[in-house]
């Protein structure tokens, strides 16, 4: 409720910002710029849509001149010369109509630019989310190295006092704590970079404490890799606009080879001279029809064409190539995702195992049974282990919300 309340009020969020994921990605679909971009992308295309149908419609002009005239018989003289004039395109060759048609394509294309721009800030966000979730926790297992490190450097100094262990043994157990001390730094640094990620793509002010109140819950993916190709080919939001550029590509076309056929106009003007307004005396009209032909334009209009036609193929092709960068990006997503699940469950009991395997080699060194290379070993085993499972869960997350974005699953509805 405080979150709702300051998101309403668009107050400083101060101690709301705990954030559950899906919380995160509402903050982010309304607030992130690129959205915001991408909106406006959609009110020039609709107004380009008006321009288009008002090329297509009645068009009043005004013209109004006043010349004065003098010379060597300083027979001084006025004149001005008024004229009010409309005119109504009857006929284009289709022209007129068919870049009506293209704009109000380009309209649905940027609507679905906004939709993927959605679709992509949302993935960028659960990545963040999860990015932050796996530094905090390698945060953990990297400061829990150090406390080990540390608590076995205090016992190696204490047998050394007692003369049961060399000198070397200390100085080797203070050089592994200051190298888990420099991992530690580094784990610390790329989790405030982790949260300085994630308060970017939501907006949120940078110096706000963030908790973060989810976390990884293994839910698994059952869609077969087949039906999810299948899938990205129909829904994904740039594949529908490389196939909308095509259309209007050939849309061009036609309106390229409109240059060949006549234009039809319907005009009707009033004019008047030497009055500021006109009278039943003073004034004339004209009305008819008037059609032009370009029965010679020194290949101007079949250049056209050829370019329009190069320009169906261009898009044609770019269109084949989305298609397979779409195709490679689901199998890669997809791969990678089962990939981390195989990981996610072959590490877990590694962790247990690596627990009881530093806990017997701690306790050996402790009676004075086991090596100094033991202890590292078996630390050095454990961090690994839990490393490996927490890059096994958060990679699955991350893969998972990817496959779902290269598919073009989502929750918009397209215009």
């Amino acid at each position: 409720m405080i979150l709702l309340g300051c998101s309403l009020w668009n107050l400083p969020l101060g101690s709301c910002a705990a954030l559950s994921l899906d919380e995160a990605v509402n903050m982010a679909l309304e607030q992130n710029t690129e959205i915001k971009i991408a909106a406006k992308g959609e009110e020039k295309a609709m107004a380009n849509v008006d321009a288009a149908k008002g090329a297509n419609g009645f068009s009043v002009g005004m013209t109004a001149s006043l010349a004065i005239a003098d010379g060597a018989t300083k027979d001084f003289s006025r004149t001005n010369t008024n004229n009010i004039a409309a005119s109504l395109p009857i006929y284009t060759g289709g022209a007129n109509e068919l870049a009506i048609e293209n704009k109000e394509l380009a309209l649905v294309s940027s609507r679905l630019n906004t939709v993927r721009t959605r679709e992509n800030i949302k993935l960028d966000t659960v990545k963040a989310y999860y990015d932050i979730l796996e530094r905090e926790k390698e945060v953990s297992v990297d400061q829990e190295s150090v406390d080990n490190y540390q608590a076995h450097l205090t016992n190696v100094q204490q047998l050394y006092s007692a003369g049961s262990k060399a000198r070397v043994e200390v100085l080797r157990s203070e050089v592994q704590l200051s190298d888990a001390r420099q991992t530690l730094i580094k784990a610390q640094n790329a989790y405030e970079l982790a949260v300085s990620t994630l308060k970017n793509i939501i907006k949120l002010n940078r110096d706000e404490t963030l908790t973060l109140t989810d976390d990884f819950s293994y839910a698994a993916f059952e869609k077969p890799l087949v039906l999810c190709l299948d899938y990205a080919m129909i829904n994904r939001k740039d594949l529908q606009q490389a196939k909308l550029t095509v259309d209007e590509a050939e849309k061009s076309v036609k309106i390229a080879q409109a240059g060949f056929l006549p234009s039809v106009k319907l005009s009707a003007g009033l004019g008047w001279e030497n009055q500021p307004l006109p009278n039943d005396k003073h004034y004339n009209y004209t009305a008819g029809v008037a059609a032009s032909w370009d029965v010679f334009d020194s290949n101007v209009t079949k250049a056209n064409v050829k370019a329009a036609k190069a320009a169906v193929e261009e898009a044609e092709l770019t269109l084949a190539k989305d298609q397979d960068a779409v195709d490679l990006a689901v199998r890669q997503a997809y791969l990678n995702m089962k990939e981390a699940e195989k990981r996610f469950v072959s590490t877990q009991d590694a962790v247990k195992q690596a627990k009881e395997d530093y806990y017997i080699a701690n306790q050996k060194y402790k009676a004075g049974e086991g090596l100094m290379l033991d202890i590292i070993d078996a630390q050095l085993a454990l961090s690994t282990a839990q490393l490996n499972y927490i890059s096994a869960q958060y990679d699955y997350a991350r893969y998972k919300a990817t496959v779902e974005n290269v598919m073009g699953l989502s929750d918009e509805v397209n215009g």
